[in-house]
């Protein structure tokens, strides 16, 4: 559902101490972590397809006015949207890698989110309904960082649902649903139709929890097959749980008052679901500034039967990201303490295919071909942390790849040093880092 139709339908310290080890409940033995760069990252996987030769070359003038420099498009069939709310292209606050490359596998949005998420290259004949096979980001975040931490601290924000929520967590023996994050798909989640059920949820008082909790106990013992409570993903703890719950209700009543109107400026009718998504990530931030946040937009995949929509889309998702890097810079707690990641999981054909929009361009698929590999990637975070307006790598000499974003973020977290050796195939962009 659009985000406007939910609209309308629902109108709705540590100086000094030493490093020691300590013994965590499982009775495992950790070094505490003390090597982090920053307390926070934000990945944002800049998705549905995206061609360095709009995105970075402006072959239609520069299509994203937020992140780089360059002579704003002209095009037809452009929405008005505000101007960057940044005082700097956002490209010059951090490291950009321009010829970054999704070197294997299938050029499928899954695929490419997948790889994204867990730095592992997948093979062909991707099963959408099944979890992944190796460990996600959340999983090695949520099993290896030290000290331990709960799932408030980490987010996955999708577009959309589809085969997206089972990015959440793996297959693989030592991970799974325990390590999964807590997972929203805004744009799904809060709409006329769900606010009924879970727009306004009744707070119990402690022993109604615990009559409740009897209740489920009870019954299930009747059952000869029991499901685990991580059956259905991780486990929030009871405080968390309800501080999520009641955030939940605050953005249901958010929307009954319009406070999703004109998102981050932009007037309804020209706001996109990308734009909606990152205003919902945005929320996320300033409620719980989570230490490790991962969210994707995917309306430039529009490009297979309207070339004009891709370019409009992604002057969008363009301006929602400097949007969302000036909300970080605004909150306390995440101010110049965050590093951005933006990547998109693959690009597109160098050749259109014959699907023409009502301007008269050809569409473009994304079906494995040299140019549908070139990405780009950018880490965007604090001077000292991360080295500022750097560009690395060319054409000819390509640097960096999508496996390398995992063991990037655990490196900026510090928990790197914690995952088992052999787990990881990608390595840390160091050129970024300071």
């Amino acid at each position: 559902m659009k985000r406007r139709q939910f609209l309308k339908a629902a109108s709705l310290a540590t100086g000094g101490l030493a490093i020691s080890p300590y013994i965590l409940p499982s009775g495992r033995l950790f070094a505490k972590t003390m090597s982090r760069k920053v307390n926070h990252v934000v990945f944002c996987l800049f998705a549905g397809g995206v061609r360095n030769i709009e995105a970075l070359a402006q072959a239609e003038g520069n299509l994203m006015p937020a992140f780089q420099p360059g002579t704003a498009s002209t095009i037809p069939g452009l929405d008005p949207i505000p101007a960057s709310p940044l005082s700097s292209p956002l490209s010059h606050l951090g490291t950009l890698y321009p010829e970054f490359r999704y070197a294997e596998g299938p050029t499928g949005h899954f695929n490419g989110h997948t790889v994204a998420i867990t730095g592992q290259y997948t093979s062909t004949g991707l099963n959408l309904r099944t979890n992944p096979d190796f460990p996600t980001i959340f999983e090695y975040y949520l099993k290896h960082n030290s000290p331990t931490v709960t799932s408030k601290n980490a987010w996955w924000v999708s577009n959309s649902l589809g085969p997206y929520p089972a990015l959440n967590y793996s297959k693989h023996p030592g991970y799974g649903p325990l390590f999964g994050a807590n997972h929203i798909a805004p744009t799904s989640l809060l709409n006329g139709q769900t606010y009924p059920v879970i727009g306004t949820p009744k707070h119990f008082q402690f022993h109604e929890e615990e009559m409740i909790g009897n209740i489920r106990g009870f019954l299930n013992d009747q059952f000869a097959r029991k499901a685990p409570a991580s059956a259905s993903g991780n486990v929030n703890t009871s405080e968390d749980a309800e501080e999520i719950r009641t955030f939940i209700a605050e953005l249901f009543q958010k929307g009954v008052n319009g406070g999703f109107n004109n998102p981050m400026g932009v007037p309804n009718q020209f706001a996109s679901n990308d734009i909606f998504t990152l205003t919902f990530a945005e929320d996320i931030i300033q409620k719980f500034q989570p230490e490790l946040l991962v969210v994707n937009m995917t309306d430039v995949d529009a490009c297979h039967q309207d070339y004009t929509s891709y370019c409009n889309n992604l002057r969008k998702a363009d301006y929602a990201v400097s949007h969302l890097w000036n909300t970080i810079q605004q909150t306390p707690g995440m101010a110049d303490d965050t590093v951005l990641i933006m990547v998109p999981e693959h690009g597109r054909n160098l050749l259109p295919n014959t699907v023409s929009d009502a301007y008269g361009r050809l569409g473009i698929d994304h079906t494995g071909d040299p140019t549908s590999r070139e990405i780009f990637c950018a880490i965007i975070g604090p001077d000292g942390v991360v080295n500022q307006h750097q560009s690395v790598g060319s054409a000819s000499q390509p640097i960096g790849e999508s496996i390398d974003v995992v063991p990037t973020i655990a490196h900026i977290l510090g928990f790197d040093i914690h995952i088992p050796a052999g787990m990881l195939p990608g390595r840390v962009l160091t050129e970024a880092l300071a």
